[in-house]
């Protein structure tokens, strides 16, 4: 916004000054020593000048400053650091606030469709705390790209079939006495995960029997009776065998509705679902195409490779020697029929950072194959999320399950704000749903305002916390601000000419920054941009606020004008949470 209005103002006075028409007008933050609302780098045009950077910049500087827009300036070496007017600051904020969707680009229908990739679960167990981090930046990056003025589409691809699908199959085969989760009382994805728990278990227990019979590990290892009926049933899986494929059908059936049920607590959702048991079949069709192509070789036991030693990277099986598909295969097939569904312009998978390599080989893949647009798409790469020790505990104490830590966000909320007299329990139908708000605003928030790329802790207990940079600290602040509207009985005017305070001028630019703030966010593949972003806003807020009376004011325009802050404020608190995929509560 101010930075297009000063390129048009400074190339109109360079070429005034030097004539030519070849200028780099570059901008950037003040710093915050300096006096200044931005900074235009001087360097650059010295070769025109022939002057030092110092006169050069004076020279623009002293012409800027004859125009309404800049009040004054001051020289930093190369650097113009330039004050801007409070009238245009006012003018800015007046105009703000009358846009509902300030900041937010309208999208073109006919646009390019912008794929956006999250969740990927496998059908044998439940949606996990690495689930967690995965569905909410990729939920989240969809909200930010849909508001940068992309046309976005959010898919998953289920991993529905594999050798591990059937060992939940076979484990429930073996010890399940026909239980169900109308039965056993239990989410559809968590007895599932049960057999395959039971699977491993029985698994080492054989592989244990074996070796004290004498048989070494690899082979106790491989020949293991129950990993042997896992394997032959694969087979038969792939043979479309009917009491098998009827199998899978019925217990992938009890996963789907525990997985929705996840998915609906946590706030996601998805355009459409890819399923592994058929994008295989593609996959593996391309595969044999590209053999006979000669971008796949054969080795003597049948299996299908590719060779991508000459680009850095190592040789990479495609299909194993029995002709089974490997996770690469299916990857291969999804992603071209994607692109048959949607002609994506660009594609992002968000998938944790341990599957960098597996990606580099894909889009190399695809683009050995003969596909252009491997080269837009785009893997999201997040870290891995830590616990305290001994803070959770998993139902079946191998990962952190998403309905477990949900549950006890919801218990943390509810303890929290009640010894911190945080709830007003005077809307007692509502206090569930409000506890709800914070809980999973807090476990959102924590996630989120962590560079995706960084391993982070995640602190269930600091999340909750109604003070620093935490969800309910942000929810807690629009709530307050939500107080003061309905105190309010002063009619909401902005008077351009106001004198205005420092504190207020810096709220006013900072809520300027949103439109900004969200290409940036787009641009990085980050929601952290916009978390952090969002508690700055409130920080600077609440110091405001603990210093200035707003309905208290000394007149009816100062308490009109304070309002309006106030009031523009709760808007981009709201906005911002919102791409973050998290509610904002009316009172606490």
């Amino acid at each position: 916004m101010i930075e297009t209005i000063l390129h048009k103002k400074i190339y109109e006075i360079l070429i005034d000054l030097y004539g030519s028409n070849d200028y780099n007008i570059q901008f950037q933050s003040t710093r915050k020593e300096f006096e200044g609302d931005i900074t235009l780098v001087v360097f650059p045009f010295t070769r025109f000048s022939k002057l030092s950077p110092e006169i050069t910049a004076h020279k623009i500087g002293e012409l800027l400053s004859k125009i309404e827009l800049v009040e004054r300036f001051s020289v930093i070496k190369g650097f113009l650091n330039l004050v801007i007017s409070n009238k245009f600051w006012l003018t800015e904020f007046s105009k703000s606030t009358f846009e509902d969707n300030y900041g937010f680009v309208d999208i073109d229908e006919n646009s390019p469709n912008y794929l956006v990739e999250y969740c990927s679960p496998n059908t044998n167990k439940p949606i996990h705390l690495g689930h967690i981090r995965n569905n909410l930046l990729g939920f989240s990056l969809a909200n930010i790209l849909k508001a940068s003025g992309k046309n976005v589409k959010k898919v998953q691809i289920i991993n529905d079939r594999g050798i591990h699908i059937c060992k939940s199959m076979i484990a429930w085969q073996e010890f399940g006495e026909d239980e169900t989760p109308e039965s056993s009382g239990l989410k559809g994805d968590h007895l599932v995960g049960k057999y395959y728990v039971m699977f491993d278990k029985q698994y080492k227990k054989e592989v244990a029997d074996l070796i004290e019979k004498g048989a070494d590990y690899k082979f106790a290892e491989e020949k293991a009776p129950i990993l042997l009926k896992a394997k032959e049933m694969l087979l038969k899986w792939e043979a479309k065998d009917k009491e098998v494929v009827a199998l899978w059908k019925k217990m992938n059936s009890w996963v789907y509705d525990g997985f929705e049920a996840t998915y609906k607590r946590l706030g996601v959702d998805f355009d459409k679902n890819y399923y592994e048991s058929e994008t295989y079949l593609l996959g593996k069709e391309v595969v044999k195409n590209g053999l006979e192509r000669g971008v796949f070789y054969k080795k003597e036991d049948e299996s299908v490779w590719i060779d991508l030693t000459s680009e850095g990277l190592d040789e990479k099986i495609i299909l194993r020697s029995d002709g089974t598909a490997v996770y690469m295969t299916q990857d291969i097939g999804t992603a071209i029929k994607r692109h048959e569904d949607f002609n994506f312009s660009h594609m992002t998978y968000t998938v944790g950072n341990e599957q960098d390599y597996h990606f580099k080989v894909l889009f190399l893949i695809l683009e050995k194959l003969g596909f252009t647009w491997a080269k837009s798409c785009y893997h999201l790469s997040y870290g891995m999320v830590d616990l305290p020790s001994g803070k959770m505990k998993s139902r079946e104490g191998t990962a952190v399950d998403a309905d477990d830590l949900m549950e006890d966000m919801f218990q943390n909320a509810k303890t929290i704000a009640e010894e911190l007299g945080k709830i007003d329990k005077s809307q007692n139908n509502e206090t569930n749903e409000l506890y709800e708000t914070v809980g999973m605003g807090a476990l959102k928030y924590f996630m989120l305002k962590v560079d995706p790329k960084k391993r982070m802790l995640f602190d269930p207990q600091e999340s909750i916390d109604f003070n620093g940079n935490t969800g309910p600290f942000i929810q807690y602040t629009y709530a307050r601000i939500q107080s003061i509207l309905r105190k309010n009985t002063v009619e909401i005017k902005i008077d351009e000419d106001s004198d205005i305070t420092d504190k207020e001028r810096a709220l006013i630019i900072s809520l300027l920054a949103f439109p900004k703030t969200i290409q940036e966010a787009a641009n990085s593949f980050s929601p952290a941009f916009i978390a952090n972003y969002a508690y700055e806003i409130v920080k600077d807020f609440n110091s405001y606020y603990q210093s200035t009376p707003i309905l208290g004011a000394d007149s009816t325009s100062i308490i009109s004008f304070r309002v309006a802050l106030s009031q523009q404020v709760a808007k981009i608190i709201k906005s911002s949470m919102s791409l973050l995929g998290i509610n904002v509560p009316q009172r606490m």
